[in-house]
């Protein structure tokens, strides 16, 4: 018997209440950073995102939106067998982030980890999971991408400052004979890795480096929309399915023009698309599962329809998980 892994339930965290482009922009000039409502509108569809205040940590995030997905699946954190956390905001260089948010929900013995992979590391973990199930290794695993991406922001640059919040989603796979994960595709170009980075680390008790992102905007605009397209179709031909099967598109939330030139190139009506950018800016990693969480509450996603999930960012990296929910 096949087995696939389903999501059975799907959670977010948010930290704190939105900052709306009008109050950061006002913070901002504060700082003698000049920019406005309609710059950022205009340039990104984002309209507020989260910050989180000092003392909230990834994992506090991520463990939130793992406990509303645990209460969603109507299970128990001693129900989980493995915990994969996707981020590139570590609370600390070690333990990893994911046994910190093990020890916070008292999931006590399983397997744990992070996954970096940047905006991508959402559907890298979600693969991982996915293979971990399929090997009878696990029969319920907790996916969580979480950020703080707000800490690695140089708030004097405004073409990067304005684009990035925090917040974390998570889900929980169950295995079942039932069809759920169909297939996925990771890639990876290393040579591409300066257009889009935090080049900094700590080095003898020192941060050695430039500690904030930094990123070559129309660089990573064209690489995005060129390989969201084409991983969409991989893993798509890998399971003799067409575009037009795609019940929801769900990419990376790094902006407006990269989801509407994506929807574009594939052939796919913007209306199949779902955009949350405008409510929660790039939170990376959180991205795509936090625009999952949400399209399943308001109930657009229904049992049984298919969705294509994305990520692309840094490394520079990107893949596609395509499944019925």
């Amino acid at each position: 018997m096949e087995i696939f892994s389903r999501i059975v339930g799907t959670g977010r965290a948010m930290p704190g209440q939105a900052v709306t482009n009008a109050q950061l922009v006002k913070q901002l000039a504060a700082s003698g950073i000049e920019t406005s409502d309609e710059w950022i509108r205009e340039r990104t569809g984002i309209s507020q995102r989260f910050i989180a205040s000092e003392g909230i940590n990834t994992s506090d995030l991520a463990a939130e939106a793992a406990a509303n997905a645990l209460q969603a699946a109507g299970m128990s954190a001693q129900d989980i067998d493995l915990i994969i956390l996707a981020t590139s905001t570590p609370d600390m260089i070690f333990p990893s982030t994911a046994c910190l948010v093990q020890k916070k929900i008292g999931a006590s013995g399983c397997p744990a980890f992070d996954v970096q992979a940047v905006c991508s590391g959402f559907a890298y973990a979600m693969a991982t999971a996915d293979l971990f199930i399929k090997a009878g290794k696990a029969k319920t695993a907790l996916v969580i991408g979480a950020e703080v991406f707000s800490r690695i922001l140089d708030w004097t640059d405004r073409t990067t400052c304005v684009l990035f919040g925090d917040g974390a989603g998570a889900v929980l796979l169950a295995a079942d004979s039932k069809p759920g994960i169909l297939g996925h595709r990771l890639h990876a170009r290393g040579e591409f890795e300066n257009i889009l980075r935090t080049p900094g680390t700590v080095s003898h008790g020192k941060a050695t480096g430039h500690p904030f992102l930094t990123m070559d905007g129309q660089a990573v605009f064209k690489l995005a929309v060129q390989v969201l397209d084409s991983v969409a179709r991989e893993v798509l031909a890998d399971v003799g399915h067409q575009v037009s099967d795609i019940d929801w598109l769900i990419p990376h939330q790094a902006n407006v023009r990269i989801l509407s030139a994506t929807a574009k190139r594939l052939g796919i009506d913007e209306s199949k698309v779902i955009v949350t950018v405008g409510q929660h800016a790039n939170t990376s990693a959180a991205s795509v599962p936090l625009a999952l969480d949400l399209a399943v509450r308001d109930g657009r996603i229904q049992a049984g329809q298919r969705l294509m999930l994305q990520g692309v960012g840094g490394g520079f990296t990107w893949g596609a998980v395509y499944l019925q929910y």
